[in-house]
């Protein structure tokens, strides 16, 4: 019988990709997820378990090997997560330490955990691209409840045998993507023309199937350290309107960008929380990853040209 992995957040938009990628090479993907529609009687689903400090997973952990953990609460403007810093830590953190725990005491041996860029920061500007040896400056709640999730996670594999691994990305992007990817793909197939030609700054970004291929490559791989973190992104880290106008080519469509001094644009994306997501550079160092003997598998054209037939 193929190994057991259990996905949280399976119905999700990286859930379904990964889940795709996975039954690919082997696995037999359990899938705990929040819809209990289930598109297939083939598919092996537990819903009904929210994450959170006391969630029993005794029942979708039996006979599990490894565990991504993707569920998380996510990335909301600041003034929300503000509101609710109390659930963003009672999900992120306590929920992913009740799922972990639960995991060690069952023998799973590997556990991987998708994290965030925003542990590292939230831009570049005027440094060296972020890697895992910088000392953290989370900066908002989301990111503050990703890096003590991290934290937990680290001192629950010194204890242990289970291997963790901590995964942060950049923005994520592929088909049926949400947030300012899915407004983003929206306003150029549309047309619209955008204020950005001016922008001169660098950003990573990470297609959901080079973020697969690593974690399959992890779960593949026998590795000695408990813990481990690393960053992840594309080979290519281009900025702002070179991104909009290799997304405008993968839609067939023509990139209207209109100059506009980024002095100007400030204000307004600030008060939109758009600021450093569009006029920062947000560098990645991917040399870590690399040195596992990983590669991208897709370019930066080609993931969006796969994202926009989706």
């Amino acid at each position: 019988m193929a190994p057991i992995v259990l996905v949280t957040g399976a119905d999700g938009f990286v859930g379904r990709h990964l889940v795709t990628a996975l039954n690919r090479v082997g696995w037999h993907v359990r899938l705990a997820q929040r819809s209990s529609a289930v598109q297939s009687s083939n598919l092996d689903v537990v819903t009904g378990l929210d994450l959170g400090p006391s969630t029993n997973w005794q029942s979708a952990l039996k006979g599990v090997e490894a565990i991504v953990h993707l569920a998380a609460r996510a990335h909301r403007s600041a003034r929300i997560q503000q509101r609710e810093k109390e659930l963003y830590f009672s999900i992120n953190v306590d929920g992913t330490i009740q799922l972990a725990r639960s995991a060690a005491d069952v023998g799973v041996r590997n556990f991987i955990f998708l994290s965030s860029i925003a542990v590292n920061g939230s831009a570049t500007d005027g440094r060296q691209p972020f890697s895992e040896r910088d000392t953290i400056s989370p900066t908002t709640i989301y990111g503050r409840s990703k890096a003590a999730a991290e934290a937990e996670l680290a001192r629950l594999a010194s204890k242990g045998s289970m291997v963790v691994t901590a995964i942060r990305a950049p923005m994520i992007y592929g088909g049926n993507a949400g947030g300012n990817f899915q407004r983003l793909t929206f306003a150029v197939r549309k047309g619209i023309p955008l204020p950005f030609s001016m922008i001169h700054n660098r950003r990573a970004f990470l297609g959901v199937e080079n973020l697969s291929s690593f974690i399959a490559h992890r779960l593949s791989t026998t590795v000695s350290s408990k813990f481990d973190i690393f960053l992840l992104a594309d080979d290519q880290q281009v900025s702002t309107p070179e991104f909009i106008r290799e997304l405008a080519y993968a839609s067939a469509c023509i990139p209207r960008l209109f100059p506009v001094p980024t002095t100007i644009l400030r204000v307004p994306l600030r008060y939109l929380g758009l600021h450093d997501a569009l006029l920062g550079s947000l560098e990645v160092d991917t040399t870590k990853a690399r040195a596992t003997g990983w590669r991208c598998p897709l370019t930066l054209s080609e993931g969006l040209a796969r994202a926009v037939k989706q």
